[in-house]
């Protein structure tokens, strides 16, 4: 495992986990998800800790999954349902890890969230985001859509819907105003008042956090969030397994220029209607 790819440290009754994958804008790969995991359930039953930070070193928190480099699973998978429903769920079931956690969990989120990493900040309690946030989910611009459609439930559906079927990035300001975030912070203040905001949580109490969460998870899985999850993940499926036009060509041009080419490829072909 890279060294310190994930660091844990304690301060105060806050447990601070920091993604340390910089050079890669902190991309989920294998190693990344796994110590991910461990950290977050390390501090879900670390007793020193009553609260929970979920930030990211370097200029973004996170770009998402990995799609740089294929590896053997990534092959192995390609046009197979069933390994990308092994995959997909694994992928659901990390990053929901915050969302059923007894303790908060605070994303603190500076530069782009995207994809993976903006379901990850949205299944968190508590999302504050540096002036310089970008979120979305781009996927659909490849043929993808998240594992987890957790938007809608977090912005409505008629933001989500827009949002989603675009692949669009929004700002910390339209983020803030949607919902999707708590507090927009100047970034080089955010890690301090992040920790002060996690630290004056953690003064109410133990059960009583952990009684108000579970309180709130348990209304949300009466009305179908748990099943929404699933439901999504179980449609998307079959889109990851398809040979479609665009993440074909997309592969192609990943493949021999680069992840950077293909990126700007699928960006050219909506150039002429930024305006609108």
């Amino acid at each position: 495992m890279t060294k310190n790819i994930v660091r844990y440290e304690i301060d105060g009754n806050v447990a601070i986990i920091t993604m340390n994958r910089p050079e890669k804008l902190n991309a989920i790969d294998g190693e990344m998800k796994k110590a991910v995991t461990e950290a977050l359930l390390r501090a879900d039953e670390d007793e020193s800790a009553l609260v929970v930070i979920l930030r990211a070193e370097g200029r973004a928190y996170c770009v998402g999954y990995d799609i740089d480099v294929d590896t053997p699973a990534k092959v192995e998978r390609r046009y197979n349902a069933l390994k990308w429903k092994d995959s997909l769920t694994s992928d659901l079931n990390f990053e929901m890890i915050p969302w059923y956690m007894k303790k908060p969990v605070v994303a603190e989120v500076q530069g782009h969230a995207l994809g993976g990493g903006c379901e990850l900040a949205m299944f968190c309690d508590i999302t504050f985001a540096a002036d310089n946030a970008i979120f979305g989910e781009p996927e659909i611009h490849f043929s993808n859509v998240g594992p987890a459609i957790v938007m809608p439930w977090i912005v409505g559906f008629k933001r989500a819907r827009e949002l989603l079927y675009t692949g669009d990035m929004i700002d910390a300001e339209a983020a803030l105003q949607m919902g999707m975030i708590n507090r927009i912070l100047p970034a080089d203040q955010l890690q301090d008042k992040t920790l002060r905001y996690a630290k004056r949580l953690a003064e109410i109490g133990k059960e009583s956090l952990e009684q108000a969460k579970l309180a709130i998870n348990r209304g949300a899985d009466a009305m179908g969030f748990r099943n929404a999850m699933q439901a999504g993940l179980d449609v998307a499926i079959p889109l990851y397994a398809a040979k479609t036009e665009s993440s074909t060509k997309f592969t192609e041009i990943r493949q021999h220029n680069g992840l950077r080419a293909a990126l700007k490829w699928r960006r050219d072909q909506f150039a002429q209607y930024d305006d609108q």
